[in-house]
């Protein structure tokens, strides 16, 4: 009763945030087929918000129209009060196949973000200096020379994540970037980044399809389910306080439950769009 009521409190004085992001009326298309229709989200400055839903639902697509990386056909996306119309958002990205320059070291490629940063206003030492220390918080300051192919999938996408936050922005999206990774590298990661949002206050959108990863990182989650009309999106609120305990968070009675609610909330769009093609199937319409 006593975490419901805290939990309470702390989701109105979250509600008095203003908004980081916000997506009105989204419409996207991709060769005739509509992804996104009348999609509409907010996101609060330093929320850690989770796209969660089935591959081929738009979260992926949603994420590139708030990087600015694909422009809605309807609809606005406004970051930091400015539609993404007018001017490319400012935020790093951070996407599941590293996007690391092979050609780079991990240092290098640091680095040369920092370059897109600063444009000239810091010296080849200070660009160098910044580099390492990025690479010291994600806990690669013995790899910085090494390239991309030297290093194991944890230590690829912890350099892409050390770029993303070089660019310095307070706005992290994160498309599914732990999918490929093992079991120990990625709960390593979730630490880390819980760690980063909550030190450096950024907010971060992160994409998954994993319930659990969901659960342990979220503040929200926002359900993406498949019906007849297209996409549509349910807001669901964490019910766990932050910071959180993942083994006595996962053993609980109330995890266990609050998993089930997510999956049913995700699963009963793709059952009920079977059920209408089968029932179209069944009058014999479209064929």
């Amino acid at each position: 009763m006593a975490q419901a009521i805290e939990l309470q409190k702390q989701r109105l004085q979250f509600e008095m945030v203003k908004n980081k992001i916000e997506a009105k009326s989204i419409h996207f298309s991709y060769q005739g087929v509509e992804i996104l229709k009348n999609i509409e989200l907010d996101v609060k400055e330093e929320e850690f918000l989770v796209l969660m839903g089935p591959s081929g639902c738009g979260k992926s697509t949603l994420l590139r129209l708030i990087a600015g990386l694909e422009q809605p056909q309807k609809g606005d996306i406004i970051v930091n009060g400015v539609s993404s119309t007018q001017k490319a958002p400012d935020c790093g990205v951070v996407f599941q196949d590293y996007s690391l320059f092979p050609w780079l070291s991990a240092k290098e490629n640091i680095v040369l973000a920092l370059k897109q940063k600063f444009k000239g206003k810091k010296t080849k030492k200070e660009l160098q200096h910044l580099a390492g220390e990025y690479l010291e918080l994600v806990q690669l300051g013995l790899s910085i020379k090494k390239y991309p192919g030297q290093m194991s999938g944890g230590m690829k996408q912890r350099a892409a994540i050390a770029r993303a936050l070089a660019f310095g922005s307070d706005l992290m999206l994160m498309d599914e970037p732990f999918g490929a990774l093992d079991p120990l590298t990625r709960i390593y990661l979730q630490d880390l980044l819980l760690e980063i949002n909550r030190d450096q206050k950024k907010t971060i959108v992160f994409v998954t399809h994993d319930a659990d990863e969901a659960i342990y990182l979220a503040d929200r989650i926002v359900m993406f389910s498949v019906g007849s009309a297209g996409t549509y999106t349910t807001s669901v609120d964490v019910p766990f306080k932050k910071p959180r305990n993942r083994k006595k968070m996962l053993a609980s009675r109330e995890f266990t439950r609050f998993r089930e609610h997510i999956l049913n909330i995700m699963n009963q769009g793709l059952i009920d769009n079977l059920e209408e093609q089968h029932e179209v199937g069944l009058d014999g319409e479209g064929i």
